[in-house]
């Protein structure tokens, strides 16, 4: 056997057995690719760094939707990993998300009415329809939720509460013929 070979393996049908929690985490970390308005950040506990790894790798190269897939650089316990997905805040996003998790179902062992969903600190079943009602799938919206909460916060304080950001159509009409 020739030891100068380069070895290729990727993920197997099932290989994650045992190794995956049935939760996906929705928005609990900030965005490296981008403001936390326009991405949406998914993570998965992952029971060992190389499965986190091949993980990684399987949706970097298998989805044109994700932008960016990355582990955490040390455990979160021990023997535990973070995998973190990145992907544009958009009305497809849920539709994104139920084709991971179903997908998720050749590797592990969970179909996908096992998973559940953890947002703003709340657990609820996964579906396609229970994540767009509840997380914000546009920039605007996710602005719109976060900034009145603050505002509400600011009130509360004593502080001028700061004025929505809403974009004028002529930047938009602009900006859409730009391609940005």
């Amino acid at each position: 056997m020739n030891n100068n070979q380069p070895l290729f393996e990727g993920l197997e049908y099932k290989d994650l057995e045992g190794m995956m929690k049935p939760t996906i985490h929705v928005d609990e970390f900030a965005s490296k690719m981008g403001d936390d308005d326009e991405i949406i950040v998914l993570s998965f506990f992952v029971r060992s760094k190389q499965a986190a790894k091949d993980l990684v790798n399987w949706f970097e190269k298998g989805y044109d939707f994700v932008l960016d897939s990355d582990t955490s650089p040390g455990e979160i316990k021990a023997g535990r990993y973070l995998v973190y997905v990145e992907m544009r805040r958009r009305s497809t996003s849920g539709k994104h998300t139920a084709e991971l998790i179903d997908d998720l179902g050749t590797l592990t062992e969970f179909g996908p009415d096992e998973w559940t969903m953890r947002y703003e600190g709340k657990e609820h079943p996964f579906t396609e329809e229970i994540f767009d009602s509840l997380v914000p799938l546009s920039p605007k919206l996710y602005r719109k939720e976060k900034e009145s909460e603050l505002n509400e916060m600011r009130t509360a304080a004593g502080i001028q509460p700061k004025q929505i950001f809403e974009r004028e159509k002529d930047i938009r009409s602009l900006q859409a013929a730009a391609g940005i």
